[in-house]
């Protein structure tokens, strides 16, 4: 298994609104470096939710349940994946709080901050669960 995160405005889209949709089309990738990432995301891979510009937080757990084909809002080369979430963090985990951790240093996130979807070793995603309290 591999691990991933998205970002989304929760004013675009929510994890709220992804819970009440039980499903959704990761759409709307228009970065080479994030189509790439979506194009190696795996069935049954966990992908972390987080809310950009507003709240700035990983709210959740979402799991690939459709590995990447063409975007179907655009005819150009461009890929999406579909995904359902799995789990809301009962404590979700700031920016702010995963800068002050040595071990995230690393993550893509904290490192190439505008990507809108990274990879997550297996230790960033332990670490951040063990921060959210799993």
């Amino acid at each position: 298994m591999q691990y991933w995160l998205v970002k989304s405005e929760p004013a675009a889209y929510s994890w709220q609104q992804f819970l009440k949709d039980k499903k959704a089309t990761w759409d709307g990738v228009r970065n080479y470096a994030a189509r790439l990432h979506l194009r190696a995301m795996q069935k049954g891979d966990h992908v972390f939710f987080y809310h950009s510009n507003e709240g700035l937080e990983i709210v959740g757990i979402a799991e690939v349940v459709k590995t990447a084909y063409q975007d179907p809002t655009t005819t150009e080369d461009w890929s999406v994946v579909d995904l359902k979430p799995v789990k809301t963090l009962d404590n979700p985990v700031s920016l702010a709080d995963m800068k002050k951790e040595k071990s995230l240093a690393n993550m893509a996130l904290l490192r190439i901050g505008r990507l809108s979807v990274s990879p997550v070793t297996e230790a960033e995603y332990k670490h951040i669960m063990k921060m959210a309290g799993k």
